[in-house]
């Protein structure tokens, strides 16, 4: 009995060598795909950067309700109006993934940079936000010391400030200079240090100090020095510093903010509340850059996102270190008038031309 025929597929060898190459690609595509969206939520050690806020250095701390940025100390300060903020760039850190990063790469208003250009290898988030806070703090310094020299103060080693409730409360005041203490010519820190280490806690010492151009002779009952200044000897309980001397003192209070790139807005903002002119007229100014106690003004990083963040929160100028043009040119948003800076007293005489309508130099 004849076997029964057996139905056969033409082509049947390589239809299953098809079928075996498709499950390959398959199964290799699937592989794939899962391995791209492993890659994409993965993190990468990358940071990305963006337009951050802006405060008015006229006006109030948003942070602390009521208080004011600028703060004078025994003077009254002028009325101002309009803008003058000191811009800033969002860091957003932490555990980014590399959809992230590439969502970022695509916008326009974001930059993504190695994380290592923000913290240095071997140094923590911790401890570059501290040094962050440091430069802030010196900006503050450094803004101070060139607005009160820009306004004519005499320069010379003198009292910064007057620690509340310490052995020279009520006695010697912001904007004294040093002539001689316990007899002794005074004109710097090393030499005021060696005259206080030479003396006993409890002792009346005369202070002779130049005050508004007239000599006073005063007297201080030295105290103990603090604990951790590590020091023995007196205490006066002053700030001293070799800088412009003024009558008052200047505080700056602005919290969650840090870097040394505020200083130019600071000392401007100190100007304008201090001096005759108003620098503003009412117009909303905002601008960058590191500032020197001499009034030099440096470069710093993130014009562009700066620029960016100035022209949403509404400013019509922007201050730009003269050392950032080459970032500036091409990047400027439309309608914002970038003028270049070099020093502290070429802005001042700026923004006096803008309001003039004369001509000011640009990028």
């Amino acid at each position: 009995m004849p076997l029964p025929s057996i139905e056969r597929i033409p082509g049947g060898r390589a239809f299953a060598s098809l079928s075996r190459r498709v499950r390959t690609l398959t199964v290799a595509g699937v592989l794939f795909v899962i391995l791209f969206i492993v890659a994409l939520v993965l993190p990468v050690p990358y940071v990305v950067l963006s337009p951050g806020p802006t405060y008015n250095t006229l006006g109030a701390d948003p942070i602390t309700p009521g208080q004011q940025v600028i703060v004078l100390g025994g003077k009254t300060a002028n009325p101002t109006s309009g803008h003058l903020n000191m811009t800033t760039v969002r860091i957003t850190n932490g555990s980014l993934s590399a959809f992230q990063a590439l969502s970022a790469w695509l916008a326009g208003d974001e930059v993504v940079v190695p994380r290592t250009s923000i913290y240095p290898p071997g140094v923590s988030e911790k401890q570059q936000e501290k040094q962050d806070t440091q430069d802030f703090q010196v900006s503050q310094d450094s803004a101070t010391a060139a607005a009160l020299c820009e306004l004519g103060y005499p320069k010379g080693f003198g009292v910064i400030d007057v620690v509340s409730g310490g052995p020279s409360d009520g006695v010697l005041q912001p904007g004294d200079q040093f002539v001689s203490v316990n007899g002794t010519p005074v004109t710097s820190r090393p030499a005021l240090d060696a005259v206080l280490t030479k003396l006993q806690p409890g002792t009346k010492v005369p202070i002779v100090v130049n005050r508004g151009g007239k000599v006073a002779n005063l007297q201080v009952t030295v105290g103990k020095p603090p604990a951790a200044s590590h020091r023995s000897g007196g205490y006066l309980g002053v700030g001293p510093d070799t800088t412009c001397l003024a009558p008052f003192t200047v505080t700056i209070h602005l919290e969650q903010v840090g870097g040394p790139s505020a200083g130019l807005m600071f000392a401007l903002g100190i100007i304008d509340k201090v001096g005759k002119d108003d620098l503003t007229k009412g117009r909303f100014i905002a601008g960058t850059g590191e500032i020197t106690a001499t009034g030099d003004v440096k470069p710093i990083g993130g014009i562009q996102l700066k620029m960016i963040a100035a022209k949403r929160k509404g400013a019509t100028v922007f201050l730009a270190p003269a050392g950032n043009c080459g970032d500036v040119r091409k990047a400027t948003p439309k309608g914002l008038k970038v003028v270049r800076v070099e020093n502290l007293h070429g802005a001042v005489q700026d923004l006096l031309k803008i309001e003039k309508g004369e001509p000011v130099p640009s990028c």
